[in-house]
């Protein structure tokens, strides 16, 4: 049987190449976004997924979105929690940096938990859900406070339920990825991961059942967070 899957955030950058590896594996994929002209170019490069222009911060686009997917498909199998927004704060410097915090943390943390709990409220029993955080999850970057506390939220709230959903048999996985080149990181400079490559490692943790899917550079952060804690932070500290 085919599985459903619905990826937030879908229609560009790592979000867009793992709806393109779930489609070419053989799922069913629904994508949301904000953009109409992001989901229309989605649309046309691939007619046999749904795209659903929803803001996943808003209780009643969501309410739609999982309404959309249960009328086209009948069930979801894999949620990804992938939409989000990397914004720069500077609290030592200058007043704006409280500016459309709300909106920050809504859509980078309380709007993925809220929607993993009215899609489990809908389909208890999920094969999989999918959180994407980041690196800095783990260790907060100096320019972006605030979204290295949304993610270290995501981050413990994965932990938490992967826990919870265990005896379902429900698969909880996160998504730590590098820089990666998307057009949220289209200013930066040095090397940055293909979304494809991203996507496969991804897959392949889901399919493995890992707790964690653990792209390039990531790959060995947990381990240098025990033996070097000191010499990430300072190398993060330049981020």
């Amino acid at each position: 049987m085919k599985q459903v899957v619905l990826i937030t955030g879908g229609t560009s950058g790592i979000g867009l190449a793992l709806a393109e590896a779930f489609l070419n594996q053989g799922s069913d994929v629904a994508v949301c976004g904000r953009s109409e002209i992001a989901l229309d170019r989605f649309s046309r490069a691939h007619p046999q997924a749904l795209a659903i222009q929803a803001d996943v911060t808003s209780g009643e686009a969501r309410t739609t979105m999982l309404n959309a997917v249960a009328e086209r498909f009948g069930r979801l199998d894999v949620l990804v929690n992938n939409a989000g927004a990397f914004i720069e704060r500077n609290f030592a410097n200058g007043s704006d940096a409280m500016r459309d915090i709300e909106q920050e943390v809504a859509l980078n943390l309380i709007a993925p938990i809220q929607l993993t709990g009215e899609a489990l409220n809908r389909w208890p029993t999920m094969a999989a859900i999918v959180f994407v955080t980041s690196g800095f999850a783990l260790v907060s970057p100096t320019r972006a406070p605030t979204y290295g506390a949304a993610k270290a939220g995501l981050h413990g709230f994965a932990e938490g339920l992967r826990r919870q959903l265990a005896p379902r048999g429900t698969h909880v996985l996160e998504l730590l990825p590098p820089t990666v080149d998307t057009p949220m990181n289209a200013n930066l400079t040095g090397k940055k991961m293909p979304p494809s490559e991203v996507a496969a490692v991804t897959l392949k943790a889901l399919a493995l059942r890992r707790p964690m899917a653990l792209p390039g550079a990531t790959k060995q952060l947990p381990l240098l967070l025990r033996i070097a804690p000191n010499a990430i932070k300072r190398m993060v500290s330049r981020m």
